[in-house]
């Protein structure tokens, strides 16, 4: 097969104007960055709608469907929360005050904790109910947490450069939020690929990041593969970032050759740069045995077909795996109105490439697979052989797995639930726990080690681990912590790869409702 034929003078070209711009960028005082900010905010709501019409039709309904709120809210809501959050830490720094309050920073169980949500008055409206905190690793001390906050703007900057921005192809706020992280939290200018899924996004992305680009410090391109892998090897590139599969990273890092698995086993990646990923995965959504209302199932039956079908099964955080006590009463009840909201939902398109030969694969494995919504939806109740396709492989689509497990307590279930989604179930980018709150309080101890032992970036406790990345505050508020956010019942929390493909420490962010 012949290299397919790319416009590298484009490319270079779109390098070399960032690197005469990173400089400048470097130089451009705190105050200026704040302000930059202030008036990207406008340029969101301006574009707010044309922006979800855009995704809709992409998708394939129409800009009043009720399925276009969640376009508003992984576009336009998300992004003006991201740089929100931004902003609230930037003027509390120009107001010479530490980005972190000094009581959000507590030691707990020989761990530091930071309390990063709510942060604000508005947080406590808008999303009343919810926190969030970050656990960092084993031996962080306060101090230490409170010196490594926004060093970026506390006397450690990091060198400038470029950056390289692999975008994603489903969330729309996704690539722009990771240019600004990019830009803000480490101080590099950006060259953005945009993927060929999504970029139609473009124009709406140069409009809302305007001034960045008339200064030299964003570049938007466009391509495939060719295009990217020629990016990726740029002597003008100093770092990378994407936001993809686990295949899309190991062919960067090792490629995709016949001397790629020997790459790998020899620990010989094929680039040397600064390299991050938020990498997809087989996420589970854990549901601990509990006394339950009627009201309780239909929300949570609600709420796990929202973890999974949100945009269409198209999401790298969506819940894949449903683990269900096997001996809890009401494990049949749950499924049973799980499948109520999976019948009630309109069809859909699998908008995203691959979708119908992924569902293909899980319907030849499954052949009394329950379908819904014409086939574009598919259940499978009850999986008993841990090396199933819906367990080793990201479906990226809409089909949910259950499994069962031993328990006849919450505490033994637990215990089983987090061996296995350590141990069978690949990728770490987040998890959801649901237990009820009565539930919790009389199983304190079993619950909280699950928390600390689940090994995942972000967990939601009663809500989806989603969450955790539209808040943005536990995403960018302290030094490469573990995060949890939890809604009354959800944590989160999140990882990233460096160059040599091996798993960093993570950060862990627990989301979680308070209690009433």
């Amino acid at each position: 097969m012949t290299a397919p034929v790319i416009d590298t003078e484009s490319l270079d070209r779109a390098v070399a104007e960032l690197r005469r711009g990173a400089p400048s960028w470097a130089a451009t005082p705190l105050t200026e960055r704040i302000s930059l900010l202030e008036r990207l905010l406008p340029r969101i709501v301006d574009g707010a709608a044309s922006l979800v019409a855009a995704g809709a039709h992409a998708k394939g309904y129409g800009p009043h469907s009720p399925w276009a709120a969640e376009d508003w809210a992984s576009g336009p809501w998300a992004l003006a929360q991201n740089v929100s959050a931004r902003l609230h830490v930037l003027r509390r720094i120009a107001a010479d005050q530490d980005p972190l309050p000094a009581e959000a920073v507590r030691e707990q169980g020989g761990r530091t904790w930071v309390d990063v949500f709510p942060a604000t008055g508005w947080d406590r409206l808008l999303l009343n109910g919810f926190s969030a905190r970050v656990l960092t690793r084993p031996g962080t001390t306060l101090e230490s947490v409170r010196k490594q906050a926004a060093g970026q703007y506390r006397g450690r900057p990091r060198p400038a450069g470029v950056a390289l921005v692999l975008g994603a192809g489903n969330i729309p706020a996704m690539t722009a939020v990771d240019i600004l992280h990019k830009l803000y939290s480490e101080g590099q200018v950006v060259v953005v690929k945009m993927n060929p899924v999504n970029a139609y996004l473009r124009p709406h992305f140069e409009q809302i990041f305007a001034e960045f680009t008339d200064r030299g410090w964003l570049r938007f391109v466009d391509g495939g593969p060719a295009e990217g892998a020629y990016l990726t090897t740029h002597h003008g590139v100093d770092s990378i970032h994407v936001t993809g599969s686990d295949r899309t990273h190991d062919a960067i890092v090792w490629g995709s050759d016949d001397q790629a698995e020997q790459r790998r086993r020899d620990d010989r990646p094929l680039i040397d740069k600064p390299f991050t990923s938020e990498l997809g995965g087989v996420s589970p959504c854990i549901v601990a045995p509990g006394r339950w209302s009627a009201a309780d199932f239909r929300f949570q039956a609600e709420h796990i077909v929202t973890s999974k079908m949100n945009n269409s099964g198209h999401n790298c955080i969506a819940s894949q795996i449903l683990v269900l006590p096997r001996s809890w009463d009401g494990t049949e009840h749950l499924l049973a109105e799980i499948r109520k909201v999976l019948r009630a939902l309109p069809a859909r398109t699998d908008y995203y490439p691959g979708a119908e030969q992924r569902l293909a694969a899980v319907r030849a494995a499954h052949r009394d697979a329950e379908s819904y919504a014409d086939g574009h939806r598919l259940l499978v109740p009850d999986i008993t052989d841990h090396d199933d396709i819906l367990i080793k492989c990201e479906v990226f689509a809409s089909a949910l797995g259950v499994v069962r497990l031993p328990g006849a307590t919450p505490t033994e279930f637990l215990r089983h639930a987090v061996e296995f989604a350590n141990d069978r179930l690949p990728g770490t980018l987040g998890a959801t726990l649901i237990v009820h709150p009565r539930t919790e309080r009389a199983h304190r101890a079993a619950v909280q080690k699950a928390v600390a032992d689940l090994r995942y970036g972000t967990l939601g406790v009663n809500c989806w681990s989603a969450a955790g990345f539209l808040l943005a505050y536990p995403l960018g508020r302290t030094p490469r912590p573990h995060q949890a956010v939890h809604r009354q019942r959800h944590r989160l929390r999140q990882q990233r790869l460096h160059a040599r493909g091996r798993r960093e420490d993570r950060a862990a962010r627990t989301l979680r409702p308070r209690p009433p």
